[in-house]
């Protein structure tokens, strides 16, 4: 499997981060394809107890947003599923309205015209009605909407138990298998 892999600039970077970590822990046969927003690189540094550095060599490969030379840039280049998570809402709004001016929108833009698999994490509250149209024309558009809601009845105890309740939905909605929390039922 080969996914890209989104990170901008909206609170929340423990989701891809841990997204990543579990692929690489559980050595999951994924080729990932990092693209890192300027603002994502900074709230990375703001939130996590991680180096940029170390972030980015959790995954396969990795381009800066500006790219759009990167091979990831082109329909051509095959991929199963492209994610953006957390997903702020100018990217949100990029997406909804096929602006491809970064990296990051043209690889979600390109999942959609080519009909592969598109998941976004926004992580945003409260929501305007711009942000909900916006997200339903993504949806709309064939891309699945994963808010940022952790679940807590599989009683949470430390904040990676929450973000892995989302990381674990996300992996869901691309079809790999995992334990990341204990399900309903």
């Amino acid at each position: 499997m080969r996914l890209i892999l989104g990170i901008t600039g909206a609170s929340g970077v423990i989701y891809g981060t841990r997204l990543l970590e579990f692929l690489k822990r559980e050595k999951v046969e994924v080729e990932t394809h990092l693209v890192i927003s300027e603002m994502g690189k900074q709230i990375i540094e703001l939130e996590l107890e991680q180096r940029l550095e170390d972030v980015i060599g959790l995954a396969s490969f990795f381009y800066e947003n500006t790219d759009l030379t990167a091979p990831i840039a082109s329909g051509s280049f095959h991929i199963d599923a492209t994610i953006i998570v957390p997903c702020s809402m100018k990217t949100v709004a990029s997406v909804a309205n096929g602006i491809s001016e970064n990296l990051i929108a043209r690889a979600a833009d390109i999942s959609l015209k080519e009909k592969r698999k598109l998941v976004i994490v926004p992580r945003e509250t409260p929501l305007s009605e711009i942000h909900l149209k916006n997200l339903l024309k993504v949806a709309r558009a064939g891309g699945t909407v994963i808010p940022a809601s952790p679940a807590f009845y599989h009683e949470p105890e430390r904040l990676e138990d929450l973000a892995d309740f989302i990381v674990g939905k996300v992996l869901e909605a691309i079809g790999i298998e995992h334990n990341l929390y204990r399900r309903w039922g």
